[in-house]
């Protein structure tokens, strides 16, 4: 037993000397042992107008493979790009005039819990920092040089001259971008001008204490033909490690596909880089086609979501779309509209943090997007144990702290059988060392 306190306290002392070290390295401007890798570039995904995509697609139709590339290179002068920043009291949206696309977001006053490292709330609690939840703004969505993480959508032609897409320049309609004290939700309206005789209207709607924007597209048909278009809704990410990303351990970042009948099926970007480069017919392990479900881009702590009303009809697509870059999405069918006729199809995206008892609110399924690894039954009611903790604490460090004390009031039974027997060993030691010394020389006996 003093072994066992002699050795803890020698790793509590040396964890204590790293701790120090790190802290030291980061007030002289040097990069944490616990940061994550530096990401390599990312190509950006704003363009002018789509070009064709590969015609071998993994695991997907002819509709799929017809979604247009995000970042492709732009063939002729377009109107120059606008963006409009929404702001509500979680969220700051960046939208783009280039197909209305969701190009940023900045989550608001996220806890810092959410983010922090394993060993932070211990750290905090030792140096004495306030018990209160602290917050901080995380970028979830952008597009820059250094990441690619946007939300689009646009239609896609059946045949003949192309539709409305994401690379489309879009109108916004006149109005406050800034949620106001009191206002419960707040509308913002992108329209495009018709393309072969097709107009297309976005409108996303954003609700106060809400992760979810509703998202409401509706097409007319402004010809004089009959026209069948396919409305796809995409999420574009790059293949790089999500910020924050522990050495010590993995989680899993990359597309997720959700059905009734496969259930949730995870797909790294090291599959989608196998089907594109060596085996691109082979069939896809998630269901292609389905009235029901939801496809992701998932990464540790946060997740985007495309969410569907059940009963209607969607084609499933996860694939790469050109280097280091990737997209999970769904193509929905509008049928054919009439000379005059429009048509709405009414979606969801969800892009936050994984809270989830808010999650599995949302859709069936979608709280299986937070990843817990390969302890995954371990920790689910482990993780529970101290959300209630800290739900009458309030502090993670002494919730951690409580969460061990219960774990060892739990095991003390074992502990003190085992100890118990150890001392029964310890009392009948001598007896067993004096008959070994007195009978030596009669093994027999």
């Amino acid at each position: 037993m003093t072994d066992f306190r002699r050795t803890l306290l020698w790793m509590v002392f040396l964890m204590s000397l790293f701790l120090l070290w790190d802290n030291w390295q980061v007030h002289n401007g040097q990069r944490s042992f616990f940061a994550p890798p530096v990401p390599h570039p990312a190509a950006s995904a704003t363009s002018a107008t789509p070009t064709p995509t590969p015609t071998a697609v993994p695991g997907a139709t002819a509709a799929a493979a017809a979604v247009p590339v995000a970042g492709a290179a732009s063939s002729a002068a377009a109107p120059a790009v606008q963006r409009f920043t929404v702001t509500t009291d979680l969220v700051k949206a960046t939208l783009s005039s280039e197909g209305g696309s969701l190009v940023r977001l900045e989550l608001l006053g996220v806890p810092e819990h959410v983010e922090q490292k394993w060993y932070e709330p211990l750290v905090g609690l030792f140096r004495g920092q306030g018990t209160g939840p602290t917050t901080s703004d995380v970028v979830l969505l952008d597009n820059s040089s250094q990441r690619l993480y946007v939300v689009q959508t646009g239609l896609i032609p059946t045949g003949g001259a192309g539709l409305p897409n994401h690379a489309t320049p879009m109108t916004v309609e006149p109005g406050d971008k800034t949620l106001q004290p009191g206002q419960g939700q707040l509308q913002v309206r992108f329209e495009a001008a018709a393309a072969s005789g097709v107009k297309l209207v976005k409108t996303y709607t954003f609700e106060r204490g809400s992760y979810v924007i509703d998202v409401k597209t509706e097409v007319v048909n402004a010809s004089g033909a009959p026209v069948d278009p396919q409305l796809y809704l995409q999420i574009v990410r790059d293949g790089n490690p999500a910020p924050g990303v522990s050495h010590f351990y993995s989680t899993f970042t990359g597309p997720a596909v959700y059905t009734d009948t496969t259930r949730y099926k995870k797909i790294d970007f090291k599959t989608l880089d196998k089907r594109a480069d060596e085996h691109p017919t082979d069939k896809a392990d998630f269901e292609l086609t389905s009235d029901n479900g939801w496809v992701a881009m998932v990464q540790h702590y946060f997740a985007t979501a495309w969410l569907l009303p059940d009963k209607v009809q969607r084609e499933y697509f996860a694939r790469r779309v050109d280097t280091n870059k990737y997209a999970v999405g769904m193509i929905v069918p509008m049928g054919w509209l009439a000379p005059g006729a429009s048509k709405t199809v009414d979606a969801r995206l969800f892009s936050g943090p994984e809270e989830e008892n808010k999650l599995s609110a949302l859709a069936p399924g979608l709280e299986l997007v937070k990843d817990y690894g390969v302890f995954k039954t371990i920790a689910v009611p482990l993780f529970w144990l101290l959300t209630e903790l800290h739900k009458l604490i309030g502090n993670w460090g002494w919730s951690i702290i409580g969460l061990v004390v219960l774990l060892k009031i739990a095991f003390y039974w074992f502990n003190a059988k085992a100890y118990t027997s150890m001392a029964k060993m310890k009392a009948i030691n001598p007896r067993v060392m004096e008959m070994r010394e007195r009978l030596k020389d009669k093994p027999q006996q």
